[in-house]
């Protein structure tokens, strides 16, 4: 069955993600640092997958991840072309992004959520090794990343790669997946664990107000802070989280947008940007401005109103790489299907349908393009 909390967690990083790029408000990164909750979730189902099936795994979450990818660069790589972008052999990174694919300006922006597939890749390809090393050293291997963001962030490596940080920060997060999947942040005693997030949030915070960006306090432009906030928050939602939200389907409206949006994440988050692009100097040029709270408004609905329609539209392909049955907008009720009649010759348990086995559905995601 599937946990419903984590997809609760899942369905308020995808709103709050997109709600953020759409008015730019800072303060919902510290709020609810949404990245890296999404990296966690993503990490604590990896190696559930690595656990049940191996290094196979690791093909699996490909099939998952790229055709929805695939989908959109069918519509903004010729788009590109035609507008500017050069065609070099680069432009095959739109089909396997294991680094920045290339963009025109306008692309630029508009598809900048697409680090988040790389950085995704990437976690993917060394989570069977990170996670033999984890089950063999669990706290130096957890605790590998953010010292590494450590050093690049002190200044004793200046010269650091940007992925490098973003290994750092967001790779973290991926690891405190693992030790949620191993069970380890809910045996954690609370006298341990609060006063570690606690001391976590306190040194993430004061490094974000001593180390503000050009944004102020957005946590997208400090990484240190970032990851030091966020593993606050991820060791107190995670492990001291329920272990399930029955709740959430007693309002069945509630309950399906929670579906939706789980089943359907990956194609949110890849098309809501685009959006965003294209309607904010239409909206700046009517008024609804960022400063109008009725304008904000507006903007956030028509964002989701043209998402959900492009989500209806081309949502279906992650159905199909998951290999679940396609359909316009997931969690409805299926049919019932009845058993065939007995025949006068047929065995006393012939007219008997086997119960068929299900296997447990995970949706890759994430959120924030300009960032997060």
């Amino acid at each position: 069955m599937r946990n419903r909390y984590l997809d609760l967690l899942r369905f308020l990083a995808i709103v709050r993600v997109v709600v953020y790029h759409v008015t730019g408000l800072a303060s919902l990164t510290l709020v609810f640092p949404a990245m890296s909750v999404m990296f966690a979730l993503a990490g604590s189902l990896m190696a559930t997958s690595l656990a049940r099936s191996g290094s196979a795994a690791v093909l699996r979450r490909l099939r998952r991840l790229l055709p929805s990818l695939w989908v959109l660069a069918a519509v903004v790589v010729p788009a590109m072309l035609l507008s500017g972008l050069p065609l070099t052999p680069r432009v095959l990174l739109w089909l396997f992004p294991v680094s920045d694919p290339p963009a025109n300006d306008w692309g630029a922006l508009a598809l900048s959520p697409i680090w988040y597939l790389r950085d995704y890749l990437w976690f993917v390809f060394a989570s069977p090794i990170a996670l033999w090393f984890f089950r063999r050293a669990p706290l130096p291997t957890l605790l590998a990343p953010y010292v590494l963001l450590v050093v690049i962030e002190s200044g004793l490596w200046p010269t650091a790669p940007g992925p490098y940080r973003e290994f750092g920060l967001y790779f973290g997060a991926w690891m405190l997946g693992f030790a949620h999947q191993a069970g380890m942040l809910r045996r954690l005693a609370n006298r341990v664990l609060v006063p570690v997030a606690l001391a976590l949030a306190a040194a993430g915070g004061a490094w974000i107000l001593t180390h503000p960006g050009p944004r102020g306090f957005d946590l997208n432009d400090n990484h240190l802070g970032n990851a030091l906030w966020s593993a606050a928050f991820i060791l107190v939602v995670l492990g001291r989280g329920p272990s399930g939200a029955a709740w959430v389907d007693r309002f069945a409206p509630f309950g399906r947008a929670v579906t939706v949006l789980n089943r359907r994440a990956l194609t949110i988050y890849l098309w809501h940007m685009p959006f965003v692009v294209v309607l904010t100097p239409l909206f700046d040029g009517v008024g609804w401005s960022h400063e109008d709270p009725r304008g904000l408004a507006i903007r956030v609905v028509l964002v989701f109103a043209l998402v959900g329609l492009v989500t209806l539209a081309v949502g279906w392909v992650e159905d199909l790489a998951a290999r679940r049955r396609p359909e316009l907008l997931p969690g409805g009720r299926r049919p019932a299907t009845s058993a065939p009649p007995a025949t006068a010759a047929a065995r006393p348990d012939a007219d008997r349908v086997p119960a068929q086995r299900t296997t447990p559905e995970t949706v890759t995601a994430e959120v924030t393009a300009g960032r997060r």
